[in-house]
């Protein structure tokens, strides 16, 4: 018997001469009744609409997918039509969707888990194309093929996506304001550039008209500074040569004052000279020429200043030559006594220390005795065997008196009274 479907069903023949079966899509075939059997599978596609409600996306925000799927089984290839007829022989179109629904709202959980809402709900392609392709990778290996997959919404209960659109409403309307804030500015400013430019071209013209005015005031100020220069030199010329005139006058008076009292000079020495001749002459006393000479010598003294400053300087002069003489004589003086000293003592040596010993002997007595002399007061203590009063005091110097030759002798090394024995 033959059996014929049409583009959109495959049969199945199984049984006698049928090892493997016979698929046939679109066709017909000839049947063997009761040694064969022939089985139908849909080849129709299937509309799925794939809904996932509060699922959680990769930041735990709960969100609804709904998503609209179309896949048949193929036919056309042999593999994935055997593979389908393994799987959905003998099932009927809603529970081959059915099973085909399930596969595909798994993985588009599965998507949404690994996504942000922002993800999802902006590039909705993205989306769709990555459930596209894993449901297409499992359900190829049932022998269905997903024709098409599109997300068909996206809505939460917590208003996230709402929120989101405000924000992006709130942004719009920030860059629409921005706009026309931009525009408006753009407008006062091109506005501003033309009164500027404006403002500029009458400045220039004044700043021209300033230039020229200021070229000329410098040239006038120039020329009337060269005007000015000319005519100060041509003063200070003249009042420099006055000025050289009066110095030459003055000049000349001093030398005149000079002259006259280099005169005046002249006159008083030759005056002193004549009186001191006079006086040689007429007065006879010695005592009393001198005394009247040195009293007009005074007189003199007091009409000239000049010469008694020179007398002055040349008397300090020839005292100080004095007193340097006189220091220089007494120095050598002084040497040569203690050349002489010192040529006494290699001479005479231990003899001669002796005499200035015994030189200084009386002064050392008196430093001695000098602390008893300034006393107000002495209280002598006597336990009755020993002198009393002065005579007890005497001894007492006389006593220290005694040791100065041992002390001398412990000093100098010299001993005086050996020196005494022999001389």
């Amino acid at each position: 018997m033959f059996y014929t479907c049409g583009p959109n069903e495959a049969m199945v023949v199984s049984g006698f001469c049928r090892s493997p079966p016979l698929m046939i899509s679109g066709g017909r075939v000839f049947v063997f009744p009761c040694i064969q059997q022939i089985q139908r599978i849909s080849l129709n596609t299937l509309t799925l609409n794939v809904k996932s409600d509060k699922v959680y996306t990769r930041h735990g925000v709960p969100i609804s997918v709904t998503g609209i799927a179309q896949m048949k089984i193929q036919g056309q290839n042999k593999q994935m039509l055997a593979a389908a007829c393994q799987m959905f022989m003998g099932k009927s179109e809603p529970e081959i969707a059915q099973i085909a629904l399930e596969t595909l709202e798994g993985h588009q959980r599965a998507i949404i888990a690994h996504l942000t809402v922002e993800e999802i709900y902006k590039d909705r392609k993205k989306f769709s194309e990555q459930v596209f392709k894993v449901a297409s990778s499992d359900l190829v290996n049932m022998g269905i093929s997903v024709v098409s997959y599109t997300l068909k919404d996206v809505h939460d209960d917590q208003d996230y996506l709402h929120s989101l659109g405000k924000a992006r409403t709130a942004q719009v309307q920030k860059d629409a304001r921005i706009g026309e804030a931009l525009n408006k500015r753009d407008a006062v400013i091109r506005e501003a550039h033309a009164l500027q430019e404006k403002v500029s071209a009458q400045y220039m013209n004044e700043i021209q008209m300033a230039k020229a005015q200021r070229d000329f005031e410098l040239k006038k100020a120039a020329y009337d500074i060269e005007v000015n220069t000319k005519k100060a030199e041509s003063e200070m010329a003249y009042q420099l040569q006055v000025a050289k005139t009066k110095q030459r006058i003055e000049e000349e008076k001093m030398q005149v004052q000079v002259v006259e009292r280099t005169q005046q000079i002249t006159l008083q020495e030759q005056e002193i000279s004549r009186r001191e001749k006079e006086l040689e002459a007429k007065v006879k006393k010695p005592a009393e020429a001198e005394r009247y000479r040195l009293e007009k010598l005074a007189e003199a003294e007091r009409l000239q200043l000049i010469m008694e400053a020179e007398a002055e300087a040349e008397s300090i002069r020839v005292r100080g030559e004095a007193e340097a003489f006189a220091v220089e004589a007494k120095g050598r003086a002084e040497a040569e006594q203690m050349a002489k000293k010192a040529e006494a003592f290699h001479q005479y040596k231990e003899g001669a220390m002796v005499d200035m010993l015994l030189e200084k002997l009386p002064q050392v007595a008196e430093e001695i005795s000098k602390p008893l002399s300034a006393a107000n007061k002495v209280t002598m203590v006597s336990s009755g065997g020993s002198e009393v009063g002065a005579a007890k005091l005497t001894g007492e110097v006389l006593d220290i008196m005694t040791r100065l030759p041992e002390t001398i002798e412990k000093l100098t090394g010299v001993s005086i009274s050996q020196v005494a024995r022999t001389g």
